[in-house]
This record gives C-alpha cells, sequence and structure tokens, in this order.
C-alpha cells in the first residue's frame, strides 16, 4: 500500500479550500462575539467516562478510544465538543449567570455521519446556559440563521422538533415505554406499518398519538392540527406552545423556510426538549443540528439549563463559491538593501509579497501575481 495512502473518509485540504475554510472560521467567530459569545478550546483527548457523560450510545459508537500509557485508562478522542464545552461550564467557570461560550476545533469520528462526509469534520458551535426559557433557543436560532447567512447561504430550511412531545405520551402508558428505543427508530423513519403493528397492546390514546406523529410534518399549521390529534396532556401543550413562540421569533430578515416534524426526534436521548436541523441546497444532510439538553450538566455535578447548535466548517465551506485568488507582488531575491527595505514596506502596508528564490519559478493556487518589484531609474518600484 503506498505510504501516501490515507484512511478512508479522511482527506487533506489543499491551499485554496484551507484559506475558504480559514476565513470561514475567522469570520464567524468575530460574529460570535457580537452576540456576546466567549471562545473556548477543550482538548483532543479526555478520559471516556468525561467525554460521553450524558451523551447517549451514538456518540459511544462514533468515539476512537485508547489506553492512556501514563494512566492505564481509557481515553477517547473527541466526536463532538458539546459535552466537553458543558463540562467547562458546569465545573471551571461555576458561573451563576447567564452564560454564551463558542468553540471550533476537528473531531474525529469512527464513521462517517452522512453520504460524502469526512470523518474529521471541523466542528463550530455556539452554546448559551443558564436560562430554561425559549428565549435562549430563539437566540441560538438567530445566530445559526445569520452564520449560514454569512457563509452565502440566506435560503435555509429549518426543521423544529421538540422531544418533550414523544416523552409525555409515553409517560402515560408503561408498556409503550418499555419499546421506547424501537419506537424511536420507527418514527424516526416514519414507519407506520411497523408502528401499527408494535403499537397493538397500547392504550388507546396513546396508539392513536403514536400514529399521528408521522403525519405531523409541515408548515406551521401543524401544530394547530397536533392540538387536535395529540393528547390535550399539560406537557404537550407546553411544548406546542414553545415551538410556536419561537417560529414567531424567527428574524424577519431570515429567509428561511420553517417546517414542524415531530416525528424528527433524533438525539431523543441526549435532547431534553426543542431540537432543530438546518438544510440547505445542494447538501443533502443537514448542515446543521443543535437543540436543548438541560441535563447534561448534572454528570459534572451542575445542573445547567443549556441550548446550542453546531456545523461543520468544511463541509459549509465545500458548499460556497471558489476563494477568488488574492492579487500579489512578485519580487526577485537579492541582498540588496533597498530591495529588502522596500518589501518589507509593502508587507507592513498588508501587501502580499512573493520572493522568487534563485532558479526556480513560482506555481501558486491562491495568488495572482498581478505586480512585480522592479529596480529602475536607481530605485525599487512596483509595476503592473
Amino acid at each position: 500500500m503506498p505510504n501516501w495512502l490515507l484512511p478512508e473518509n479522511i482527506a487533506d485540504v489543499l491551499p485554496s479550500e484551507a484559506r475558504k475554510i480559514e476565513e470561514l472560521r475567522r469570520v464567524l467567530l468575530d460574529h460570535f462575539r457580537l452576540y456576546g459569545y466567549e471562545l473556548v478550546m477543550p482538548p483532543m483527548l479526555e478520559y471516556l467516562e468525561s467525554l460521553l457523560c450524558g451523551a447517549g450510545q451514538d456518540l459511544d459508537l462514533r468515539t476512537f478510544k485508547l489506553v492512556d500509557q501514563l494512566s492505564g485508562r481509557t481515553m477517547g478522542v473527541r466526536a463532538d465538543m458539546t459535552t466537553q464545552v458543558a463540562r467547562i461550564d458546569a465545573h471551571l467557570l461555576n458561573r451563576n449567570s447567564v452564560t454564551r461560550l463558542c468553540y471550533v476545533g476537528s473531531v474525529l469520528h469512527t464513521r462517517p455521519s452522512g453520504l460524502h462526509a469526512t470523518r474529521e469534520p471541523l466542528q463550530i458551535g455556539a452554546e448559551v446556559y443558564g436560562h430554561a426559557g425559549y428565549e435562549a433557543d430563539a437566540e441560538i436560532q438567530a445566530l445559526l440563521l445569520a452564520s449560514l447567512s454569512i457563509a452565502g447561504m440566506p435560503h435555509v430550511r429549518l426543521d423544529l422538533c421538540h422531544v418533550g412531545v414523544l416523552r409525555a405520551i409515553l409517560e402515560h402508558d408503561p408498556v409503550a415505554k418499555q419499546h421506547e428505543l424501537d419506537l424511536y427508530s420507527l418514527l424516526e423513519a416514519k414507519d407506520v406499518p411497523g408502528l401499527q403493528e408494535i403499537s397493538c397492546g397500547f392504550l388507546a390514546q396513546t396508539r392513536s398519538a403514536l400514529l399521528a406523529l408521522p403525519n405531523l410534518y409541515g408548515d406551521v399549521t401543524v401544530l394547530d392540527r397536533a392540538r387536535i390529534a395529540l393528547p390535550a396532556l399539560p406537557e404537550i401543550t407546553s411544548a406546542l406552545d414553545e415551538l410556536a413562540a419561537l417560529v414567531a421569533m424567527i428574524p424577519l430578515n431570515a429567509q428561511a423556510e420553517v417546517i414542524i416534524d415531530l416525528a424528527d426526534l433524533r438525539g431523543l436521548h441526549y435532547h431534553s426538549g426543542v431540537t432543530f436541523a438546518a438544510y440547505v441546497p445542494g447538501l443533502p444532510n443537514a448542515v446543521a443540528r443543535g437543540g436543548r439538553y438541560d441535563h447534561v450538566g448534572e454528570s459534572f455535578g451542575r445542573a445547567r439549563p443549556a441550548t446550542g447548535f453546531s456545523l461543520d466548517l468544511r463541509e459549509l465551506a465545500r458548499l460556497m463559491p471558489a476563494a477568488e485568488r488574492k492579487n500579489a507582488i512578485l519580487a526577485p531575491w537579492g541582498a540588496d538593501a533597498g530591495l529588502r527595505e522596500k518589501i518589507a514596506e509593502l508587507r507592513a502596508q498588508g501587501e502580499i509579497v512573493i520572493q522568487n528564490l534563485p532558479g526556480h519559478k513560482n506555481e501558486l493556487d491562491e495568488f495572482d501575481c498581478n505586480r512585480a518589484v522592479v529596480f529602475e531609474n536607481g530605485s525599487w518600484i512596483i509595476k503592473s
């Protein structure tokens, strides 16, 4: 096997694409800062029990594991940074006030999360801790939509769900609750025949509600249909009210199509309230996912309301137009003091100056050398 061959779904990022990703990273972090989000940098490795606290089986399966040669304990390479940031908020910062944190860094997956997805996403995200109301969810969703607009993707489909709906349905039927995992899979696949078969022994109210969920999909009018089709339980009413409030809070300037999907239960065991996924043209998978996860902080000794989102910068950058080549200045190599002074002056002004090393020509993907430093009439000048 050639020694330059990389593992499946692992790839190098070449100059023009790397520059596009890096510029997007900078502009998004600067945008997060405008909302008051503070940057944190969790480690790549943690002890497994800390890394997977409250994260569910799905994250466990996606996590690479190894043995620490210093302690002999099992460690994991992070597959998601959200629980790490929750640990920082709960255990290290230990604030009583609302805390806004953002982060960016590589994560590693044992398997790709979708079609053509990399196993080494560059994850960026933002989280709000300390506020249990829908206002924090509204801020997070507005920040996501603004971030996608900055990346040149104003046309977004935002799918909303609330895990409290299914939990309330099952809570009042002990037999149905025993089949929670199977029901989760069937609802995610919108498998109505499967739901009909598994729910034969459930209470009539439970069975009717479960069979209604796959069809409760569409625009905001779904919420009115859900109030009729689902049991009038306080938890369900509260969940539907939250979703209605969030739809009303979508920024007026956001060109977002809002879809309600009460059977989109990805992350059921991780999330505790509203969940959402953002879709953009040209990508079959969700470009970003997020939602409320109030219980995760308990694993670190301090329960904190929490909501946030994350996305893969590499995947997002791939959807953007190719980066334009930057104008640059070509300069000869030389020991002349005037030449070196001219080059230093140009770089201090923010110009890109590329020197030709003796006997070589530059082959460049990122730069267009449309000017040159030349020696004329006893001085170094710039010519087109």
